[in-house]
Formats: C-alpha cells, sequence, structure tokens
C-alpha cells in the first residue's frame, strides 16, 4: 500500500490559516458581543452624546488606523475592543430611535436574525466550497466608493429613495465583502487575525444598520 505523506510546508500552512480562522471566529464574537454591551449601556445610561459626522469619521478610521499600527502587539486586541466599543456607543442613537417605535423591537429583531443568517450562510459557503473570491476585491471598492458618495447625496439633498437604495446597495457590498474576507483568511490572503476581525466586524456592522434601514422603511416608519 502507498504511503501518502503530507508536505510539511503545506501542513504548517493550514495549521497557520486554522489557527487564523479559529481566533477571528473567536474575536469577532466577543467584539460584536462588546459592541452589543456598549450600545445597551449607551441607551440605558443615557449616554447618548449623538456624534456629528466629523467625530463619527474621526473616531472610526482613527481606531481602524491604530489597530493597523499595532496589529502585530498585544495591545492590538485593546485597539480592536476600543474600535468595537466606539461603533456601539455611535450605534446607540439609531437604536434609540428605532425603540422609540410602535414596532422598534421587531426591526431590530429581524434586522439581527437576518444580518446573522446571512453572515453565517456566506462564510459556510466560503468555508465548505474553499473558493476563491479575492477577484471580488476591486468590483467591492468601486461598490464602496460609489455608495459612500450616494449616501452622501442622499444626506445633502434629503432624498428619501436614495436613502433606501443606498442601504440596499450597502446589503449587496457587505455581504460582498464577508465572501472576500472569508476567503481572504481560508485561501492565506490574511494572516492577521486582528486585521481579518475589524474587516468582517465592518461588514457585519454595515449588513445590520443596513437592514436597519430597509426594515424600518418597509414597516412605514421613517428614521
Amino acid at each position: 500500500m502507498a504511503n501518502y505523506q503530507i508536505n510539511p510546508l503545506v501542513q504548517s500552512d493550514i495549521l497557520i490559516k486554522n489557527k487564523v480562522l479559529k481566533n477571528t471566529y473567536f474575536l469577532l464574537s466577543l467584539s460584536l458581543l462588546f459592541s452589543a454591551i456598549t450600545a445597551y449601556g449607551t441607551i440605558i445610561f443615557n449616554l447618548n452624546l449623538n456624534p456629528n459626522l466629523l467625530v463619527f469619521f474621526l473616531g472610526t478610521y482613527g481606531l481602524m488606523f491604530l489597530v493597523h499600527a499595532l496589529r502585530n502587539s498585544a495591545l492590538g486586541i485593546v485597539a480592536v475592543f476600543m474600535f468595537t466599543g466606539f461603533m456601539g456607543y455611535t450605534l446607540a442613537p439609531l437604536l434609540n430611535t428605532i425603540l422609540s417605535l410602535g414596532n422598534g423591537g421587531n426591526i431590530i429583531i429581524m434586522s439581527l436574525f437576518s444580518t446573522g443568517i446571512m453572515f453565517l450562510g456566506l462564510s459556510g459557503h466560503v468555508l465548505v466550497s474553499k473558493k476563491d473570491y479575492s477577484y471580488l476585491g476591486g468590483m467591492l471598492f468601486i461598490g464602496i466608493m460609489t455608495a459612500m458618495l450616494s449616501m452622501l447625496a442622499a444626506m445633502l439633498f434629503n432624498i428619501p429613495a436614495l436613502h433606501l437604495a443606498v442601504s440596499g446597495a450597502f446589503v449587496l457590498i457587505s455581504s460582498g465583502m464577508i465572501l472576500f474576507q472569508t476567503s481572504q483568511i481560508i485561501n492565506g490572503g490574511e494572516r492577521n487575525y486582528l486585521i481579518a476581525t475589524i474587516g468582517l466586524y465592518v461588514s457585519l456592522y454595515n449588513l445590520f444598520v443596513s437592514l436597519l434601514h430597509i426594515f424600518s422603511a418597509f414597516s412605514g416608519n421613517r428614521d
């Protein structure tokens, strides 16, 4: 009987990929929980200062830069929780507004459930198929830039229909990002679990917020 052995380099690469995937999902779970606790605490203790767009963008991209800068340090984990905590804090005003609606609780539950199902489905597909979705990178970048410009236009000119269209676009873009980011992990394109964690977190955040807007709009509410 032939004796087949796995190349040590291939075996080492598989172990690294599995470790990155395991660490990413574990840290992502903790980050999502911490973000939810931060949002809940902000609402319960009335700490909602409703930061303006400048504070939001400076805080978001500043903390993302900090995570990248500390990605090879133990302090990088602290930076990840600072980032996800800040995102939970900035999410509180929207959640508070939706909770004030008659069916606000149902909207949030539907959005959470849909986000979870979509994430499990998309990630599961990549994990099982092992398909490489790196080719989506360029298209996703163009889509994000277009969606962000459309979002600014919708805010400046107060066009409700464009707001809804942008939310729909971000659902598609976030879904594509989950495919792309999961593929990067299992195919060796991303070896740092801190960067992988915040990448997936941002995709889930955008997906959840977009679904909140869509479900709110179709339920007859405007947030």
